[in-house]
C-alpha cells in the first residue's frame, strides 16, 4: 500500500465546505487586501501563541527579511544562523543586506548548537536566527542568554514549528521577533503562500506593518524603502477556519511519532529525539540512516514517501561560496546532510500505513547497511 510523505488535503477534507463558504464571503465582500480577516487572523494567532503583536505578510521568507529590517539589521552586520535548514533562512539574511554566519548544529536535535553560536559572535554580529527545525524547538534558554549578554537581537524562525513549546511556553514568544510560514504543507497551513511576524515590541511591529506596505502607513507618505508583502484576505479567511484545528493536528502528529517507536522503527534507523523541555510538533519526521540514499531509493520503489532534506548544507551552496566555507567546517551539519531522511508524517497517518512504512524500511535496511 503506497504511503505518501504528506497528505495535505486529508487533514482538512472535512472542513472544505466551511472553507468554501469563507472564500465566497470574501468574494462577496469585495475586500481582498488587508481586510477584516487579516486583522482578525493577526489577533487570533497572537492570542493563541501569547505574542504581543502579530503582523501578517505574504510568505515566510518575507517575514524573516521584514523582521530583520524592523530590528535595524542591515549592511555591515553579521547574523548567525544554522546551515542545516531551508535556504530561505540565510537568503533572507542576505536580502536584508547582512552577512550570514553559519553555526554548526546539535546532532541530537538538528538545531543550531548554542556553543557554536557563542563561538561565532564578533563585533559585527547583530542578530541570531534560531530555526526550530522539523517542529523541534531550538535551545531557546541558551540562545536568549547569549543574545542578551552580547546585546544581540534573537529572531525565531518558527516556519516549521507552529504550536511547538519550549519549557511549556509556545515558540515565537522568546525572541525579539519570530517568523511563521503558512505554506500549504506547514502545521498551520494556508492554501497558498502566507507568513507572519510576531514581535514583543510595538515599535518593531509598527515598522513591519510599514515595511510590508511600501514603507508607508497610509499609501501617501513613505517613511522607509519597503516592499509589497501583504497576506491575501482570501488566505486569511481560509486560515481562520483551519486555525482552531491545529492543536488537534499537532497532537495527532505526536501520536504518530510515538507509534513509529512502538512499531519498532528505532531498531532500523535512528529516530528523532525530543529534547528536554520541548514539545516537538513533527512538521517532518526525520530519521538518520548511514546509507541514506540507498534506503531512500528503495523506499520510493516500494511506494513509501521518503525525501532527503537539506542534503547540501547552506555553507556549501554555490551562492555563499564567497564566504569562504569549506567541506569539513561544520561536521555535524555535514553528517546530518548525508544521513537525514524524512519519512511519512501527517495528522491523518494511521497505524496500518505506519506498519507499511516500518515493513518497507525493514525490507530495505539490510541492503542499505
Amino acid at each position: 500500500m503506497p504511503v505518501p510523505l504528506m497528505d495535505i488535503r486529508g487533514q482538512y477534507a472535512h472542513l472544505l465546505d466551511e472553507v468554501k463558504r469563507a472564500a465566497c464571503d470574501v468574494i462577496d465582500s469585495g475586500r481582498f487586501i488587508l481586510g477584516p480577516n487579516v486583522r482578525a487572523l493577526e489577533e487570533e494567532v497572537a492570542e493563541a501563541v501569547g505574542a504581543h503583536h502579530a503582523v501578517a505578510v505574504a510568505n515566510g521568507t518575507d517575514a524573516i527579511v521584514l523582521a530583520l529590517e524592523a530590528l535595524m539589521v542591515g549592511p555591515g552586520d553579521e547574523v548567525i544562523c544554522p546551515s542545516h535548514t531551508f535556504y530561505a533562512t540565510a537568503e533572507a539574511v542576505a536580502r536584508a543586506g547582512a552577512q550570514p554566519v553559519f553555526a554548526d548544529i546539535d546532532p541530537a536535535t538538528f538545531n543550531v548548537d548554542p556553543a557554536a553560536v557563542e563561538a561565532a559572535v564578533t563585533d559585527r554580529t547583530r542578530a541570531i536566527v534560531a530555526v526550530h527545525l522539523c517542529g523541534q524547538p531550538a535551545d531557546l534558554a541558551a540562545l536568549r542568554e547569549i543574545a542578551d549578554r552580547h546585546g544581540l537581537a534573537l529572531v525565531e524562525d518558527a516556519a516549521q514549528a507552529y504550536g511547538a513549546r519550549y519549557d511549556g511556553r509556545p515558540v515565537g514568544t522568546f525572541g525579539d521577533a519570530a517568523t511563521l510560514s503558512f505554506f500549504p504543507s506547514k502545521n498551520l497551513p494556508a492554501m497558498g503562500d502566507g507568513g507572519m511576524v510576531l514581535a514583543r515590541d510595538g515599535d518593531v511591529a509598527d515598522r513591519v506593518r510599514m515595511l510590508r506596505f511600501h514603507g508607508s502607513r497610509d499609501k501617501r507618505v513613505f517613511e522607509h524603502v519597503g516592499m509589497n508583502s501583504r497576506l491575501d484576505e482570501m488566505q486569511a479567511a481560509i486560515m481562520r477556519v483551519l486555525l482552531p484545528h491545529v492543536q488537534g493536528w499537532n497532537e495527532a502528529r505526536r501520536a504518530a511519532a510515538a507509534r513509529y517507536a512502538d512499531l519498532g522503527l528505532g531498531e532500523l534507523v535512528e529516530l528523532p529525539r525530543e529534547a528536554r523541555c520541548t514539545t516537538h510538533v513533527y512538521h517532518l519526521f526525520v530519521v538518520r540512516a548511514a546509507e541514506r540514499d540507498v534506503l531512500a531509493s528503495r523506499l520510493r520503489d516500494a511506494g513509501i514517501g521518503a525525501v532527503p532534506y537539506y542534503s547540501t548544507p547552506l555553507h556549501l551552496q554555490p551562492v555563499f561560496r564567497s564566504l569562504g566555507y569549506r567541506p569539513g567546517d561544520l561536521p555535524d551539519t555535514e553528517r546530518a546532510a548525508r544521513e537525514s531522511l524524512a519519512l511519512p508524517m501527517f495528522p491523518t497517518l494511521d497505524e496500518a500505513s505506519q506498519r507499511e512504512v516500518v515493513a518497507a524500511v525493514r525490507a530495505a535496511a539490510p541492503a542499505a547497511a
